[in-house]
């Protein structure tokens, strides 16, 4: 079990059914309670705010006699994130799952009790928190990407178990100080890295932006320290003109006769310490620590508003952002502008409607603070419930650990773009995406069948960058399908699980296929006809190995997970065969039973198949087949000198032939001594272009005053043959001293 952020002391745990051996504790007077009791009194009915001190004294008499490391009565950090909420206004249940979210786990109730007594909707809530309190981040390492997946699928199920959730950790991160100082930095990093990142992408900003702060505090005392008081001498230095502004711009707003509420705000500190960190800039030069919101009654007023703002103080140009045409992702909408103040100092102002104002604190929470059918609060609840069967979709498909928890960080990356479909609807991407992302974002079969890409009506390459306002056009194809290099460039978790996903399937059918024709062969070798393998002996060999299909198997040989042999004497174990067809495992020679069959290489089967790049062999050259667990089957040439160790294990190699139809291209490795003149390797690329062939790869060795260059190619050809017309052709161009195939790569001859 996890240390929890705000750890206790437990003096002991009561009984597992408390409440039949004594009356609850009585409300106490403290500041905690009183607070809940004044909020509770904004929005619930007397009635509700009975439930929730009924779910007080439950939560209290099962805490009693546990103490926080703070000294004060453990049930006073149920309170306080009940409080957090509250402030929300969030629903009974939420408040009820607060006061009750550490009951399961620290005390002997079970959450049958909490479902029968509150409902199965405060149960379910419960549960999710409880599960989620297990969450432990110390490294990245399987576990923990395990308990990332965990807590997506407690989000995915109730947006509010992440709620409390966050509350929680806000009220541990206020009481951290008691920690031990190597404790309050990993509490304090992983709330930076996740938990913040979290509140601000489901648009709790109040939250999100305190975090951060405490985060900050813990993680660089001095710097925080130092900032805030910078800070605070800014503000006095600055009062008078602050208030000279304010002055200036609630005059202008009356005179536009716009009813407007204008405050002055300030950056929070770490978003202040992040700007002087991504600039390299002292904090004299950021002129926007302080700035203005101004709030008024609907979204025409903002615009409105704007434009007297801009008739008042000029406006910097590229400063200005219209986050009420194009929300963000998390729902938020404000217009941005930044002036020109007086003495030249720049005044960054954000306009706002009453509504845009409570979703902005809110966020997701709104749905449940203010109940309105207001179509902006709808598009925000579809946005996150989009947001959340993204998460759970990636994690269906990402089978590594490490793989999700790299998809998760990414995409609660708040820096975003927004880009146009050819319809003229906006997407949102995470700032660096690609067209490939784009196209994954508009739908899979879309990513997964992208051929090209027009950016702003202009052919672009599918690796080329989204920027705010670019309008994108995807060009697919039926026969389509995901390039492995896309994995170099793509950005968006979603992207990336379905590449990685597509190849994976692949790799697994195509690893079947040749597993399959790899246990034939060794059956054949037993003198057993595959077709006579029947369904009951593949079904004990199923049970045996706890393999659901046979495909599972068959994929296990192709991959050298399993010996082909050995799965076959299995199969063969039940057959009446006379003992002289069958000769035993122990006396069985790979000279003998391999000769029997051979794999056939035509070069296109595709992830299942691969060529060693040490020695690259094309058709025409005696080859050996080396199984190589995870990767499948590796083609080398019979002489490359890496396969020494593997010779001597019978159960790593095979015989394999290639397939007399080949029309693939292979590559292969050519060396060239060359005079050093003018335009040479022009020739030398019209040579190998005459006789058919590609260049794959070219690099030059020249020698510090040589006549001489040393020049390897990688060059695609399609047998020995094709080769050698290849290097007669070269061998004719005038000032090539000498040429040869590179086999076997060695220090100075490795090619890259």
């Amino acid at each position: 079990m996890m240390a929890k952020t705000a750890a206790k002391l437990a003096i002991h745990k009561p009984p597992a059914e408390p409440f039949q051996s004594a009356e609850p504790p009585s409300l106490p007077a403290d500041t905690e309670t009183s607070q809940l009791s004044l909020l509770l009194k904004e929005y619930f009915t007397q009635a509700d705010i009975e439930k929730v001190w009924e779910a007080y004294r439950y939560a209290a008499f099962a805490h009693q006699g546990q103490t926080r490391k703070t000294g004060e009565p453990y049930i006073s950090h149920p309170v306080a994130v009940a409080c957090i909420l509250a402030k929300l206004h969030l629903d009974l249940p939420t408040l009820l799952a607060a006061l009750l979210h550490d009951v399961v786990e620290d005390t002997g109730v079970a959450i049958t009790d909490i479902s029968q007594k509150f409902g199965k909707q405060v149960g379910d809530l419960v549960e999710g928190l409880t599960k989620l309190d297990k969450i432990e981040f110390q490294s990245a390492t399987q576990a923990q990407a395990e308990n990332f997946r965990k807590m997506l699928l407690a989000m995915s199920q109730d947006v509010r178990v992440i709620l409390v959730k966050l509350a929680d950790r806000l009220h541990n991160m206020q009481t951290l100080d008691v920690m031990k100082l190597d404790k309050q930095k990993r509490i304090a990093r992983e709330t930076l890295e996740i938990y913040a990142p979290i509140a601000n992408r489901l648009g709790l900003n109040l939250i999100y932006q305190e975090l951060e702060d405490l985060s900050f505090k813990h993680l660089h005392p001095m710097r925080y320290r130092v900032i805030a008081k910078a800070i605070k001498v800014a503000r006095g230095n600055r009062k008078e003109v602050i208030s000279k502004i304010l002055e200036a711009i609630k005059h202008s707003l009356t005179n536009a006769h716009l009813d407007a509420d204008v405050k002055g705000r300030e950056k929070h500190l770490y978003s202040v310490y992040r700007k002087m960190a991504n600039k390299a800039t002292a904090l004299e030069q950021i002129h926007d620590i302080y700035g203005f919101r101004v709030l008024v009654k609907d979204t025409p007023s903002c615009y409105l508003a704007l434009g007297s703002l801009h008739a008042l103080y000029k406006p910097i140009p590229g400063k200005f952002k219209d986050y009420i045409a194009i929300p963000k992702a998390n729902g938020y909408q404000s217009l941005h502008t930044t002036l020109f103040g007086p003495f030249g100092t720049p005044i960054e102002v954000q306009i706002r409607s009453e509504e845009m104002h409570k979703i902005a604190n809110a966020g997701v929470a709104a749905h449940w603070m203010y109940k309105t059918t207001d179509s902006s609060l709808t598009a925000l609840q579809q946005q996150t419930h989009q947001w959340l069967q993204r998460l759970l979709e990636i994690q269906t498909e990402s089978d590594d650990s490490y793989e999700f928890l790299e998809n998760f960080k990414v995409d609660l990356f708040p820096d975003e773009v927004y880009v146009f479909t050819p319809k003229g609807n906006i997407l949102a991407l995470p700032k660096g995406s690609t067209a490939v992302d784009f196209a994954y974002a508009v739908h899979t079969d879309v990513g997964n069948r992208c051929v090209a890409v027009k950016i702003n009506n202009e052919q672009a390459p599918l690796r080329a960058e989204m920027h705010n306002g670019d309008n994108v056009e995807i060009i697919t194809a039926p026969l389509a399908k995901p390039n492995p290099a896309w994995l170099n460039y793509v950005v968006t978790g979603k992207a990336r699980s379905h590449i990685r996903h597509y190849l994976k399937t692949l790799q697994a059918t195509e690893s079947a296929h040749l597993g399959e024709r790899m246990l034939n062969m060794a059956l054949r070798a037993l003198h057993v006809e595959p077709s006579s393998i029947n369904d009951k002996q593949w079904r004990k060999v199923m049970r045996d190995y706890g393999a659901k299909q046979k495909t599972d198997i068959l994929t296990d040989i192709g991959l050298g997970k399993r010996v082909g042999l050995m799965v076959a004497h299995q199969l063969t174990a039940g057959m009446t065969i006379a003992d002289s067809d069958l000769p035993e495992v122990e006396n069985t020679k790979p000279t003998s039973t391999k000769k029997l069959d051979s794999i056939t290489i035509s070069g296109t089967e595709g992830m299942a198949v691969q060529f060693a790049q040490c020695c690259r062999p094309i058709p025409g050259d005696p080859i050996l087949g080396f199984i190589n667990k995870d990767k499948g089957l590796i083609i080398h040439t019979y002489d490359c000198p890496t396969t020494l160790k593997f010779k001597l294990d019978p159960d790593k190699w095979l015989d394999v032939e290639w397939d007399s139809d080949n029309k693939k291209l292979f590559k292969v490795n050519v060396r060239m001594v060359v005079a050093n003149e003018r335009g040479m390797l022009a020739k030398i690329a019209s040579g190998i272009s005459d006789v058919g062939s590609n260049i794959d790869n070219v690099s030059v060795e020249e020698a510090d005053g040589s006549k001489y260059s040393n020049l390897n190619f990688t060059v695609q050809v399609r047998d020995r043959v094709h080769l050698a017309n290849l290097m007669r052709n070269l061998r004719k161009i005038p000032d090539v001293l000498r040429i040869n195939r590179v086999k076997g790569v060695h220090n100075e001859e490795k090619i890259q």
